[in-house]
């Protein structure tokens, strides 16, 4: 077993065991590097694995806690900000806050195990994927789902048990919601911890780098996922796999700097078919 403080010897250290970080360690493999993955989470999975560690198919994260006074005695008990066993919520009167992927997606998934489903956005307008919006919507013309626009303002109960939440619109009266239950979905904070302190550049919390490979400012540190920004950004993990594959390259530059990188990625390479085995 290691000790605390004994230095780890490798070729490249990956920081995030998120899906950006697992397909780094493959493509790293793939050039003979050698790679160690760290993570402060106690699994491999990062934000999917915290947004959905029940749904069937860049540093630490922690929920973005919605502004509503006392919530933090109903947290854990009646206040959920994610899905750990959906029979939890069975038969349960629940309210889901929030206008992303995570409420929208929780919205279907439980539907059919809770006893009511209110879903509440601020506006009527949603950044999930549309075809989640599109069966959200279905359900509601159905009777099946609830949906209320506003923002909860307070919460009712007793001994961390959620009973009813206040809410209140843009435009109208202040209305009363009856539950058992709430999941915000306000999204997570990512938390940089000591990288912040390594003297790459910020902005906003997220690392700028170049396109070609995806580098920080500091020469051999790289940033690949939803840590990064720049132009034209996109935070999806297939980006994240794109950014990894050119950041792949760039490093074994530095880890190899008088060998001659011969690019053969396709399913047809020999030398990849040998690497997995099936040649």
């Amino acid at each position: 077993m290691r000790a605390v403080n004994e230095p780890i010897k490798t070729d490249v250290l990956i920081i995030g065991a998120g899906p950006c970080g697992l397909f780094a360690v493959f493509e790293l493999g793939l050039l003979d590097m050698k790679t160690h993955l760290v993570d402060i989470l106690d699994k491999p999975g990062g934000q999917c694995a915290e947004l959905y560690p029940e749904k069937p198919g860049g540093g630490s994260f922690q929920p973005k806690r919605p502004p509503v006074p006392g919530i933090e005695a109903y947290e854990g008990t009646s206040v959920f900000y994610a899905v750990r066993k959906m029979d939890v919520f069975r038969d349960k009167r629940l309210l889901i806050v929030g206008g992303g992927d995570s409420a929208l997606d929780w919205t279907l998934n439980l539907q059919p195990v809770a006893k009511k489903v209110t879903l509440m956005h601020r506006r009527d307008q949603f950044r999930a994927a549309p075809d989640s919006v599109n069966k959200m919507k279905a359900l509601v013309a159905e009777g099946k789902v609830d949906l209320k626009l506003g923002q909860v303002t307070s919460l009712v109960g007793d001994n961390g048990q959620l009973t009813a939440a206040h809410a209140k619109p843009d435009k109208g009266d202040p209305y009363t919601i009856e539950c058992d239950a709430m999941l915000p979905f306000f999204g997570l904070t990512m938390k940089l911890g000591p990288v912040a302190d390594w003297g790459i550049t910020l902005e906003d919390d997220l690392i700028p780098v170049e396109t070609a490979s995806f580098e920080t400012n500091i020469p051999g540190i790289f940033a690949i996922g939803d840590i990064n920004t720049y132009p034209g950004k996109l935070k999806l993990i297939l980006c994240g796999f794109h950014e990894g594959a050119l950041m792949a390259q760039k490093a074994y530059h530095y880890v190899y700097p008088d060998k001659r990188l011969v690019f053969q990625y396709t399913t047809s390479s020999t030398s990849l078919q040998k690497k997995l085995g099936v040649s």
